[in-house]
């Protein structure tokens, strides 16, 4: 029990850590709504999503007896854009901010592993934070609605693609959902695949 447990907590932390790094750059960019909601703080409590955080890490630990993949979101900060002082790039630069933090976390643990010679179980949670971490960035560049990589695609999108991004806006959450559903594991060994190239397995 003690595997599934550790992964629930990665999984969290490593969602905190993500919304916290958007609303961190917000605020560097001119728009205090996340810290005026008390919500740069790495306290778990603050970014509880009864859905993405409980029900649905809950409901994938049932359905694969613990063995995974388990996935789940936190609440969105809140940001303003028109706050920004750069109004041009502002979200592009806020949206890539969780996951490159999550890039940046999972590279370090995975170097810990590649360097360090810990104890054995202690380089597997190492591992486990690295791969999730790296699933987490990957998971959030996707083009679809509400990831950051859909409002990265919407921003850089040149005005001749509305109907295209009308299109996404309509049914990205569905296409999601599937993805959600049956994606998973190819994003995860995607990400497999990436520890173990920093970690030298």
């Amino acid at each position: 029990m003690l595997l599934p447990i550790f992964i629930l907590l990665v999984l969290f932390f490593s969602i905190v850590i993500h919304e916290v790094a958007h609303g961190s750059v917000a605020l560097s960019l001119g728009d205090p709504t996340a810290k005026e909601e008390g919500r740069l703080s790495l306290n778990p409590l603050k970014h509880i999503d009864p859905v993405g955080t409980i029900f649905f890490p809950l409901f994938l630990f049932l359905i694969t007896f613990g063995k995974g993949p388990i996935f789940g979101w936190a609440k969105p900060v809140p940001i303003n854009p028109l706050n920004f002082k750069d109004k041009k790039w502002g979200i592009v630069k806020v949206s890539l901010a969780g996951p490159l933090v999550n890039f940046l976390i999972a590279i370090i643990f995975a170097v810990f592993v590649r360097f360090f010679h810990f104890f054995q179980p202690i380089l597997d949670f190492f591992s486990l934070i690295s791969v999730y971490n790296f699933a987490w960035g990957i998971f959030n560049l996707i083009p679809l609605p509400p990831l950051d990589g859909f409002h990265i695609l919407f921003q850089i999108l040149p005005a001749r693609f509305f109907s295209f991004k009308f299109f996404l806006l309509q049914y990205g959450f569905l296409i999601l959902i599937f993805v959600i559903f049956f994606g998973l594991f190819p994003i995860f060994s995607f990400s497999q695949l990436l520890f173990n190239l920093f970690s030298g397995f």
